[in-house]
């Protein structure tokens, strides 16, 4: 029973950002950039599909490890959050800033260790809140910061000095909140936005 619960939170994990990828293509033309918004929701749900496949090499219990999988789960997840980021970014220097930051937490996963890519993260997610509330002044978006990094984080750090698997469950389903987040946020900025 409890494998069957973990499988389907990370399965939504998965299913749920790609689909609202696919559900945004030609869709919030308010946005300059548009056209990356599905990629930020695709690679989103991407990483869950390579973390997926990471634990299969752990018989699917939480080991603070690196891999191949593991690395891609925190690219493509960098990835996504900086494509979500310069949806909204006009100036060309924020753009490149973004851009070299999420480069950044890529090799230096691999260069130094998967906390260093975290730090990398971390920064990525600022910028992500200060552009995305700058453009939308949505109070919704809170529950980005709340979900996909409080959470997110308060979960998987009790998981990783426990042990106990059960704070596993609640990671992705908190991550799939924030990523519905960006979804409602675009959604009602398209009947407001000037």
């Amino acid at each position: 029973m409890f494998f069957s619960i973990l499988l389907l939170a990370h399965i939504q994990a998965a299913v749920i950002p790609i689909i609202l990828g696919i559900r945004s293509i030609n869709k919030f033309t308010q946005l300059n950039k548009c056209k990356i918004i599905p990629l930020g929701f695709i690679s989103l749900g991407l990483a869950s599909i390579c973390e997926m496949i990471d634990h299969t090499q752990t018989s699917w219990i939480y080991v603070d490890h690196s891999s191949l999988f593991n690395w891609l789960f925190y690219s493509l997840l960098s990835l996504g959050l900086t494509f979500l980021s310069i949806s909204v970014v006009k100036n060309k220097f924020f753009l490149t800033t973004n851009i070299c930051i999420c480069f950044c937490s890529v090799i230096s996963y691999f260069l130094f260790n998967k906390g260093i890519a975290l730090i990398f993260q971390a920064i990525i997610s600022i910028f992500l809140i200060i552009n995305w509330q700058r453009t939308f002044k949505d109070w919704l978006f809170i529950l980005y910061p709340i979900f996909g990094i409080f959470f997110t984080t308060f979960f998987g750090t009790n998981l990783s000095t426990s042990g106990d698997q059960f704070w596993h469950i609640l990671i992705g389903p908190s991550g799939t909140i924030s990523v519905f987040t960006f979804y409602l946020v675009l959604k009602r900025s398209d009947k407001t936005f000037t």
